[in-house]
């Protein structure tokens, strides 16, 4: 952090309740080109069609107008473009993608807001921060399952969660904390911008364009009023047993010890989420018995028990070799088939590609699953993986000429010179194992 943002931290954390009226001048042309350089540069392109690379070509220049405009209220946030990204089931999710002087100034400012967030947000909160993450949040269920006497776990899902944000709601909950007129403006000129849709501008009352740098930071504001300050002082105080709270962004679990708070919870949640727009999915919201009597109780009845999906992984009470109780995680079958098919459609996208170069791109892919899915329980999944991406390959080779196959014994000895990466455990998980 800049001191200017190191000050605003210690301020923010030495009383919860002050607000801030002059922080807009701590976008400064240094915070501005350390957000250029922290963007992703592949990222596609907005509205203004112009890409990270483009951008480089006389960038102190562009950084500079671009300050110029912000001092002097000329800056006009663009519209998003939409574009759809697969799903399972067939189904499309939205995303809304801004102009790159856009993500700019937005991640500017979630470095400036961060110093100040990161001091009010609460530690069952792990998505979207920094030096927080998915697998923290996995590492934390596996701690209270196995730890914290958990007998039941509510999954929940929050219905198109970033598209029903009520905005009026959401600047009312900044402005507990952001009194700064720049910064309100800034906030708003994104949130309402409108997205470019088959050439037409779509507007609407409603949400906060998922795709835009800033809207992590929204998202989470929101929840943290909505559901964690909201869980942690006015509902934990009135249950019975232990409960806790772990949620990414929208996605979250609740882990009770006592079914009848489970109940209690599941019944005043849906009325909480009303009062600010929100609606769990009815179908995909549910409570289930999840934990050590949860599992004895299964065995008794011959039963396997219930288990739930987070971040990706069904998660599985067992026990260990050595007779303890453990979760176990596994990837997800649909996203397993979901990585698969992209691996797929790349294959047969570059198969006229160098076969080094192919093997290089395909490394890339397998490392970066097992950076995520590697986790020490799932090495039966990872090894699907690769198992599965071996033979996409080989199939998409077999394609490169006609009439042509390519025996195993010929592909075992291309696999020699171009090796595909094996998987690798690439996550500790000392949580999720118990020592009761």
């Amino acid at each position: 952090m800049s001191p200017g943002l190191n000050r605003i931290s210690e301020l923010a954390k030495e009383d919860p309740e002050r607000q801030f009226f002059s922080i807009a001048h701590l976008l400064t042309l240094e915070a501005l080109y350390g957000a250029f350089l922290s963007l992703r540069k592949e990222a596609a392109e907005g509205v203004d069609g112009v890409r990270y690379q483009e951008y480089t070509q006389g960038v102190e220049q562009r950084i500079r107008d671009l300050h110029d405009r912000l001092k002097g209220k000329r800056y006009r946030a663009q519209p998003l473009r939409r574009v759809y990204i697969p799903k399972e089931g067939g189904k499309r999710r939205p995303i809304s993608i801004p102009a790159l002087e856009d993500k700019i100034v937005q991640r500017a400012t979630v470095d400036l807001l961060n110093a100040i967030y990161e001091q009010d947000f609460l530690d069952s909160s792990y998505g979207g921060r920094p030096g927080r993450g998915a697998q923290d949040a996995l590492d934390e269920i596996g701690r209270v399952s196995c730890r914290e006497g958990t007998s039941y776990v509510l999954e929940a899902d929050v219905t198109a969660y970033f598209d029903s944000i009520v905005r009026d709601q959401l600047m009312e909950m900044v402005e507990k904390r952001v009194r700064d007129g720049s910064i309100l403006r800034l906030i708003r000129k994104w949130i309402n911008a409108g997205v470019i849709e088959q050439g037409r501008l779509l507007t609407t009352e409603r949400g906060t364009g998922q795709g835009q740098v800033i809207s992590p930071l929204l998202a989470n504001i929101y929840l943290h009023y909505v559901l964690d300050v909201w869980f942690e002082k006015e509902v934990k105080p009135r249950l019975r047993g232990r409960a806790y709270l772990i949620r990414y962004l929208d996605d979250f679990v609740i882990c009770f010890q006592y079914e009848a708070d489970a109940k209690k919870v599941i019944e005043v949640l849906p009325k909480r989420f009303g009062k600010y727009g929100l609606e769990l999915h009815p179908d995909k919201t549910r409570l289930i018995a999840f934990g050590r009597r949860a599992l004895e109780a299964a065995e008794k009845e011959g039963k396997k028990p219930a288990t739930f999906d987070f971040l990706g992984f069904t998660h599985i009470c067992t026990w260990s070799r050595k007779g303890r109780f453990t979760i176990h995680v596994r990837t997800i079958g649909k996203r397993l088939r979901r990585s698969l098919l992209r691996v797929s459609e790349w294959c047969r996208q570059h198969r006229h590609d160098p076969v080094d170069e192919q093997c290089e791109a395909l490394n890339r892919k397998l490392l970066g699953h097992y950076q995520y899915y590697g986790r020490p329980t799932n090495y039966p999944g990872i090894w699907r993986f690769y198992r599965a991406v071996r033979r996409t390959w080989r199939k998409w080779l077999n394609r490169r000429t006609r009439g042509k196959t390519l025996p195993w014994s010929e592909y075992e000895k291309l696999l020699a010179r171009h090796p595909l990466a094996l998987p690798r455990i690439t996550r500790p998980c000392a949580g999720s194992r118990s020592h009761a």
